[in-house]
């Protein structure tokens, strides 16, 4: 097999800079490839970096991005702890380089590999911010700061621990709140409370059915509150008029002593929290029987029923 000095490699780059990209293959053999891809020159850089700047150069800028691919490898291996693909950091770690290259200037006395580190680093952090949870852990530039410090942090606290003997603590003491507090430059009450979210997980709240047919038991059973969907709602004000306004116009529809034999019976509350009056008691005020009065409430009911119909 031949292999290319680094001299050759880098006149290729300049003639045709994606031919020294690596076919689509497995991530070991595209880090491999990025591994021999030659670096830059400082005399080297600085002429890619005039051409882009001054002729948008896109070969130029082609070179400048392969001759970094490693930095975006070896940057993006710092957040493995964070449980997303290795891929698809670098991807956007590859964004960021992107980004530092068309702004980067060359008379500024910094080389590229220092200048490009902020904005991979940048686009790593936002994406890692993005997916590492479905909702997101932390929004204002404080809390971004605890949550890529707040875990090595607590791992050299965990480390100091162990080295006194404690191996079994997970949590933050409350000296290591305050020094963790104090050097990140934020509130004790901040860093308990990043640690909290970092310590939960996402929960689905409308679990899809098992393989078995089953329904998922999730969150959403128990905190959605049927009393506020809207047929609920429509229904509930529906009742609520008709248990008021439409009552009363139901009762207007009786005579006298149909509408008092009801009111008695069932609207009327004594002060013990009792009914009103019974069958007999107002069978002795009219002078009639139970069973007479019992026929009497079964037609205003009737009558009502029709009524209240209508009023809906």
């Amino acid at each position: 097999m031949t292999t290319l000095s680094g001299a050759s490699a880098n006149q290729l780059a300049v003639a045709n800079p994606w031919s020294m990209v690596p076919p689509l293959g497995n991530l070991d053999a595209y880090i491999s490839a990025t591994n021999r891809l030659p670096l830059l020159t400082l005399e080297e850089e600085q002429g890619f970096a005039r051409k882009l700047r001054d002729h948008n150069d896109l070969e130029a800028a082609g070179a400048l991005i392969l001759s970094h691919l490693r930095l975006v490898v070896s940057i993006s291996r710092q957040y493995l702890g964070y449980g997303l693909p290795h891929g698809d950091l670098i991807q956007e770690g590859n964004v960021g380089l992107m980004k530092a290259v068309k702004r980067f200037d060359p008379d500024q006395g910094v080389r590229l590999v220092s200048y490009a580190m902020h904005w991979i680093k940048a686009e790593i952090h936002e994406y890692i911010l993005k997916n590492w949870r479905m909702v997101k852990v932390a929004t204002t530039k404080a809390q971004r700061k605890l949550f890529f410090n707040l875990r090595s942090m607590k791992q050299g606290f965990k480390a100091d621990a162990a080295i006194d003997g404690d191996t079994h603590r997970d949590t933050l003491s409350a000296d290591e709140v305050t020094q963790m507090a104090t050097r990140l430059n934020v509130k004790p009450e901040e860093v308990l409370e990043m640690e909290t979210r970092l310590s939960g997980g996402d929960v689905v709240l409308d679990p899809s059915p098992s393989d078995d047919g089953e329904e998922s038991f999730g969150p959403i059973a128990y905190l959605a509150d049927a009393s506020q969907e809207p047929t609920a709602l429509i229904e509930s004000r529906q009742r609520d008029r008709l248990s008021t306004d439409g009552i009363t116009t139901a009762l207007e529809a009786l005579d006298d002593r149909s509408r008092r034999i009801v009111e008695e019976r069932w609207l009327k509350v004594n002060d013990d929290g009792s009914g009103g009056m019974t069958l007999h008691d107002l069978a002795a005020v009219y002078g009639v029987s139970a069973e007479r009065i019992r026929q009497i409430e079964v037609a205003a009911m009737k009558k009502m029923k029709k009524a209240l119909a209508e009023y809906a």
